[in-house]
C-alpha cells in the first residue's frame, strides 16, 4: 500500500496542474488575432497612389484560420473607380511572433512578411518585389482597420474599415 500513496500524490499533483497548463494555453491563444479574424468581412475605405491622387474603395476580405488557430490565410479584394487591389497572405503565428508570404496581384508584387501580434493589434513589415512598407489591423470586436502603407510600387497607402458579412 506504500507504493501506492507516491502514485495516488503523483495523479493528485498532475490533475491539481492541469487547469494551470489550460489557462497557459488560453493566455498564449488570447494574443493570437486569427481565430477572431476568421470569415466574412466587407467595408469600405480609400487608396492613395503615387502623385498623391486618392479614390474611395469597397472592399471584401475573406479570413481563413488554419492550424489550430496558428495560421492565416487571407484576401482582400476592394475596387475604386479606376483601381483594383487583391492582397493575399499565407501567415503564420507562433509565440507572439507571425511570418509568411504575400502578393498583391493587381500590381504585380509579393513577397515575405514579418511581425508580431500584441491584444488587438497586429504589425507587419511588408518587403519584396522592390516593395518596403507595413501592414496593420487593428481589431475593435465585430470591427477591424487595415491600413498598408508602401514605397516601391504606384500604390502608396490603402486603409480600409471592415465588418462581419
Amino acid at each position: 500500500m506504500s507504493s501506492t500513496i507516491p502514485v495516488r500524490r503523483k495523479v493528485l499533483a498532475i490533475l491539481a496542474a492541469a487547469p494551470l497548463f489550460a489557462l497557459a494555453s488560453t493566455a498564449a491563444r488570447a494574443d493570437n488575432p486569427f481565430a477572431t479574424l476568421n470569415g466574412s468581412w466587407s467595408g469600405a475605405g480609400q487608396i492613395k497612389l503615387e502623385g498623391g491622387s486618392s479614390e474611395n474603395l469597397k472592399c471584401r476580405a475573406y479570413y481563413n484560420a488554419k492550424d489550430d488557430g496558428n495560421g492565416l490565410g487571407l484576401a482582400i479584394r476592394c475596387a475604386s473607380a479606376s483601381n483594383k487591389i487583391e492582397l493575399r497572405a499565407n501567415l503564420t503565428y507562433a509565440g507572439g511572433k507571425i511570418s509568411g508570404d504575400w502578393e498583391e496581384r493587381q500590381f504585380n508584387a509579393g513577397g515575405s512578411v514579418t511581425g508580431q501580434a500584441s491584444g488587438n493589434r497586429i504589425s507587419l513589415a511588408i518587403t519584396g518585389g522592390g516593395v518596403n512598407g507595413s501592414l496593420t489591423v487593428a481589431l475593435n470586436g465585430a470591427s477591424h482597420s487595415v491600413s498598408v502603407q508602401t514605397t516601391g510600387i504606384g500604390l502608396r497607402a490603402v486603409n480600409i474599415n471592415l465588418s462581419r458579412s
